[in-house]
C-alpha cells in the first residue's frame, strides 16, 4: 500500500510539471528534453559504472545535447559543421579516450556511451520535433504508450497465461501485449476520427497505430534486457516508486523516431 501510495504521489508531481510543458511547447519543452536525455544518459552510465565526472561522461552530455536541440540552436557553428559533423566529433574524442585510457575505458565502454547518446538523443530529439508540427500530433504519439502500456497491464494481470519474454520481462504476457495493442488502437481511432493526425487516410493512421503500439512493447522490452544485463532493478531513482528516465521513457525512445520514420512527423 505504501508503495503504491508513493507511485500515485510522484505521477501527480510529474504530470503536474509535464503536461503544462508539452502544452506550451518551445523553449521549455526543449529545456525540459535536454535535462531528462542527460539524466537518462547518466543512468546507463551508472549501470555501466562508469563515473559521471569523467571525460567519456562528459562528451555523452554533450554529444545527447547535441542530438536533441533543434537544428537551429546550431547555426552558430562554423563552417560546414553540423548536427552531424558535430556529433562525430564527441565520437572521435570517445574513441581517442579509449587509446588514453585503455586500461579504465575499453572499446566496449566506448561503444556503450555512442550507442547510449544516439538511442536517447534521437528519441528526445524526434519528441521535440513532433511538438514542433503540433501539440495533437505529439499528444498522438504519447497516448499510444501510454494506452497500450494501461491496456497490457489490466489485460495481462486479468487474462494473462503465456509470457511474452520470460528471460527478458517475466511479468509481461501474450494475453496482456495483445490486447493492450487493440485496446490503444480502438481508443485511437476514435481521438484520429475527430483530430486527423499524419497521413489523410484514416485507416492508414490506424493501421501505423498498431505496427507503432508493437514497436512501443518492443521499446520496453529493450529497456528491460538493459536491465537485466547489468543487473538492475530500475534504470534509477529519480522518481520514487517508477524507476528511472529510462524506465518512464523507454517506449516513447521508439515510438517517437518510428513516428519520424514513418513520415508521420
Amino acid at each position: 500500500m505504501e508503495i503504491l501510495k508513493t507511485r500515485v504521489i510522484t505521477a501527480i508531481i510529474a504530470l503536474a510539471i509535464f503536461i503544462p510543458l508539452i502544452i506550451i511547447g518551445h523553449l521549455p519543452l526543449t529545456i525540459a528534453a535536454i535535462a531528462l536525455g542527460i539524466v537518462a544518459m547518466s543512468e546507463i552510465l551508472i549501470m555501466k559504472k562508469m563515473f559521471l565526472t569523467s571525460f567519456p561522461a562528459i562528451i555523452s552530455y554533450l554529444g545527447v545535447a547535441i542530438m536533441i536541440v533543434p537544428s537551429n540552436w546550431l547555426s552558430f557553428l562554423p563552417g560546414h559543421f553540423n548536427r552531424l559533423t558535430t556529433f562525430y566529433l564527441m565520437i572521435m574524442l570517445i574513441l581517442l579516450h579509449t587509446v588514453i585510457h585503455k586500461v579504465r575505458f575499453s572499446f566496449d565502454d566506448a561503444g556503450v556511451v555512442v550507442l547510449g547518446m544516439l538511442y536517447i538523443g534521437m528519441g528526445f530529439n524526434c519528441f521535440i520535433a513532433a511538438r514542433a508540427v503540433n501539440f495533437q500530433t505529439l499528444l498522438y504519439g504519447m497516448l499510444i504508450v501510454w494506452l497500450t502500456d494501461s491496456g497490457a497491464y489490466l489485460f495481462g494481470r486479468a487474462f494473462g497465461k503465456h509470457k511474452l519474454a520470460p528471460r527478458v520481462s517475466p511479468h509481461k504476457t501474450w494475453e496482456g501485449s495483445i490486447c493492450g495493442t487493440i485496446f490503444a488502437a480502438v481508443i485511437l481511432a476514435v481521438y484520429l476520427y475527430f483530430i486527423p493526425v499524419g497521413y489523410h487516410s484514416w485507416l492508414l493512421m490506424v493501421l501505423m497505430t498498431i505496427l507503432l503500439s508493437i514497436l512501443g512493447q518492443f521499446g520496453d522490452l529493450v529497456e528491460s534486457a538493459l536491465k537485466r544485463y547489468y543487473g538492475v532493478k530500475d534504470s534509477g531513482k529519480i522518481l520514487p516508486g517508477h524507476g528511472g528516465i529510462l524506465d518512464r521513457f523507454d517506449s516513447m525512445l521508439m515510438v517517437m523516431p518510428a513516428l519520424y520514420l514513418l513520415g508521420i512527423i
